[in-house]
């Protein structure tokens, strides 16, 4: 895939991470996640530090089972210390016992924008005892709050609501036929940056993102390939 290996690193001491996937009868994954993994232990240098600023990263993207570990979570926290101009995109997806609401709050509390979906919202106003009436209302409340830029709400097949400073927008979903909903919601937060750091209206980051979610959901395998045009062109 072109992508450098210079932050890679090996832990001998610990199995490289592993998922187990199980599919129910509608599609829709479970996962178990077997812990401690090699990347509950990155390590990056000051040099590897340095290096990273110099490329003036335009974002920098973290999620939530990551952070549960310490040494991973500071790490994460001095990338994005170390390089303040960043927008920062946090991916909440929140999974079974993988993540704490004091974790979340910190993470959301870092945010510049958020990704996360319906279900994920609901446990979120029940861990915080918030009270939003609507999907829009929890956008514009949580927004408000945290002082984000923008928040996206995915579901599923329905599409998605995505609030963009005052902008808000529903974008309808595409059906189709359902090969593989691994690593549909990663394509769809990818497109969803892309969008955002384009500059891009809240309705056209909106319908890529749900277009290029469906087009990897179409096809087996968490990163099948696929190419612009065939989201364009609505080839699923």
């Amino acid at each position: 895939m072109g992508l450098p290996a210079r932050f890679v690193r090996e832990e001998k001491a610990h199995p490289t991470g592993l998922v187990t996937v199980n599919l129910d009868a509608s599609g829709q994954p479970h996962f178990t996640i077997h812990r401690p993994a090699a990347y509950d232990f990155p390590y990056l240098s000051e040099g590897d530090i340095g290096v990273l600023s110099s490329s003036r990263p335009d974002w920098i993207y973290f999620g939530t089972l990551f952070q549960m570990s310490s040494q991973a979570k500071a790490l994460t926290l001095k990338v994005i210390d170390s390089n303040p101009p960043a927008r920062r995109f946090y991916d909440v997806n929140l999974r079974e016992n993988c993540y704490e609401a004091a974790l979340v709050n910190e993470l959301m509390s870092r945010a510049t924008a958020v990704k996360l979906n319906d279900q994920e919202a609901k446990m979120i106003q029940a861990m915080f005892g918030w009270g939003y009436g609507s999907l829009e209302e929890f956008c514009r409340g949580t927004a408000h709050r945290f002082g984000w830029e923008a928040v996206c709400v995915t579901r599923g097949e329905a599409g998605c609501v995505l609030l963009v400073r005052d902008n808000y927008v529903e974008a309808k979903g595409y059906k189709v036929c359902v090969a593989d909903t691994v690593g549909a919601g990663d394509a769809f937060a990818a497109a969803f940056v892309h969008g955002m750091g384009k500059g891009w209206p809240a309705e056209e980051v909106a319908d890529f993102a749900n277009r290029v979610g469906a087009l990897v959901a179409s096809r087996p395998g968490g990163t099948p390939p696929w190419t612009v045009k065939e989201v364009v062109d609505g080839m699923w």
